[in-house]
């Protein structure tokens, strides 16, 4: 997708939000993402204390040194997976492409029926991970990494918020939809607790914060 036209779409989006909502496209989820449920909120807040508080660094990131999108089963690889997954009476044609179906995101409350409107997020993003000691792991764990169905890491949302998201980490981004923080906080921890990575300062308050409202 052109940055123009993703631009275009989410200005178009913003202005026409009220006469969307009132035929359905906002209201509540018609299909509920199906994220692996994340450990509890007191469990969370046990990994949390055991993580390395340490420094990113960025250096000698590359987004190609996490193989992504992987054969899962058959034709299907792990977006069209997800895709699957997340959404409510999907069809998929002989190569498993998404022909049709319905994506709600909980990050922001909005029901998609469009697999091009939808976005794989990586909770953890790749370029966080990488900051927080991926850098040092073989590519056989980062393709693992990138690519975990078990793990609550991977999510189908709506693509420009994604975007948005970037490779923040939750002290600077949280998803706007309220109720989904608490979820999504405890995922995090999950995941960086499983693959053993660190956390920054700033990240740890952050989510100290948001496990104390959960």
């Amino acid at each position: 997708m052109s940055k123009f036209y993703a631009r275009r779409r989410l200005s178009t989006v913003a202005a026409f939000t009220g006469l969307i909502a009132s035929v359905g496209l906002f209201n509540g989820p018609a299909a509920s993402a199906a994220l692996p449920t994340p450990v509890g909120a007191a469990t969370a807040r046990g990994y949390l204390a055991t993580l390395t508080v340490a420094a990113e660094n960025r250096t000698g990131y590359d987004r190609d040194l996490f193989p992504h999108w992987i054969t899962q089963s058959g034709s299907c690889n792990t977006r069209e997976t997800v895709l699957e997954r997340d959404g409510s009476g999907v069809v998929t044609d002989s190569s498993c492409a998404a022909t049709s179906g319905s994506w709600y995101s909980p990050y922001d409350g909005a029901t998609w029926s469009a697999a091009s409107d939808v976005d794989i997020d990586h909770l953890v993003p790749l370029a966080e991970a990488w900051d927080s000691g991926a850098g040092s792991w073989t590519t056989s764990r980062r393709q693992a990494f990138a690519n975990d169905l078990t793990r609550p890491q991977l999510l189908a949302v709506t693509d420009n918020v994604n975007q948005a998201k970037g490779d923040q980490d939750p002290a600077t981004w949280m998803p706007s939809r309220t109720a989904y923080r608490c979820t999504y906080v405890r995922a995090w921890v999950q995941v960086k607790y499983y693959y053993g990575l660190s956390v920054d300062p700033a990240e740890k308050s952050a989510l100290q914060n948001h496990l104390a409202s959960c």
